[in-house]
């Protein structure tokens, strides 16, 4: 049972869709790694083609704020350090606003795709935005699942739980996570995408490795298989 997509079969399920919007919601959420529910909030507006990067605004709340001086935690509304006595208004109001959004690169391929899309008068207008994909979760998760049976794409077994599940957006995010951990698994590179991917933990980010560095087990384990060798004592 398989732990995760491969590329070939991410290109399989966009090459299924048979519009835009779904195919531009694959590349999406596997070339940017977001959250759904992020993918859903982005908004014309949020999308800069000229610099090639797109603003993905956070929306998990929890926000841990700590005194510059001191480290002592403060509360969102906090004007002076209840330890020090510092003034930490400015600091606090600073940190809100980096951790409520963060500034993604877009690669040429989904630059086109997007250019495409907005042109075409795909995007949604309500409450006053111009929402690229104007669905709802619920339906997002519906449109890659119904893809990923469409493509013939196998269920994926979670690895900690072992629960086995149909594709889904999320896969996708894991996907791009295990394709960037191959890429470089480096400390710089966990580093990289713990930011990249919005995640407050290291430990959320470093299980990725764990993933990757399975193929080098069956790899190692492979070797040993099939031609007569071992080794008694």
């Amino acid at each position: 049972m398989k732990a995760y997509l491969e590329l070939e079969e991410i290109d399989r399920l966009a090459a299924t869709a048979d519009n835009l919007r779904d195919m531009l919601l694959v590349t999406m959420l596997f070339h940017l790694g977001c959250r759904v529910s992020e993918a859903l909030g982005i908004a014309v507006g949020d999308i800069d083609l000229d610099a090639g990067t797109v603003t993905i605004k956070h929306l998990k709340s929890r926000v841990k704020l700590k005194c510059p001086k001191c480290g002592t935690s403060l509360g969102l509304t906090s004007v002076f350090c209840p330890k020090c006595g510092d003034k930490v208004e400015a600091a606090v109001k600073e940190l809100k606003e980096h951790r409520k959004q963060r500034i993604l690169p877009l690669d040429d391929d989904l630059i086109a795709l997007l250019k495409e899309f907005i042109s075409r008068g795909g995007p949604i207008n309500r409450n006053g935005k111009r929402l690229l994909f104007g669905i709802n979760r619920h339906r997002a998760w519906q449109i890659i699942k119904t893809l990923g049976e469409k493509a013939g794409l196998p269920r994926i077994i979670n690895n900690e739980s072992g629960k086995v599940h149909y594709v889904s957006p999320h896969k996708l995010r894991d996907a791009f996570a295990i394709r960037a951990m191959r890429h470089n698994d480096s400390g710089d590179g966990l580093r990289m995408l713990q930011e990249h991917l919005g995640h407050q933990s290291f430990n959320t980010t470093a299980k990725y490795r764990k993933v990757a560095g399975e193929e080098h087990r069956r790899w190692y384990d492979d070797l040993w298989k099939g031609d007569g060798h071992s080794i008694k004592a």
